[in-house]
């Protein structure tokens, strides 16, 4: 869980309280659905956020777990 936390406090650097204003979040929404960048509002966020709930979750899931491999191998140990 961790991991994810860390995620989304980097990625929305700058713009914690309004993650919408995020470049780094909008390029990213850009790069996954097709959507510009620069046209993006708060409300188109919201929606992908809450239309694309299931993957997101999936992503920071799959953080954790990356997260997890990494300290396993730092260690020296096999997953």
């Amino acid at each position: 869980m961790l991991a994810s936390l860390r995620f989304i406090w980097n990625a929305t650097r700058g713009h914690r309280l309004r993650p919408w204003r995020s470049e780094y979040v909008k390029w990213r929404i850009e790069t996954y659905s097709g959507k510009k960048a620069e046209s993006l509002q708060p409300k188109d966020v919201i929606r992908f956020v809450w239309n694309e709930k299931r993957n997101l979750l999936r992503f920071l899931h799959w953080t954790n777990e990356m997260d997890d491999y990494k300290k396993l191998s730092s260690r020296g140990q096999q997953p």
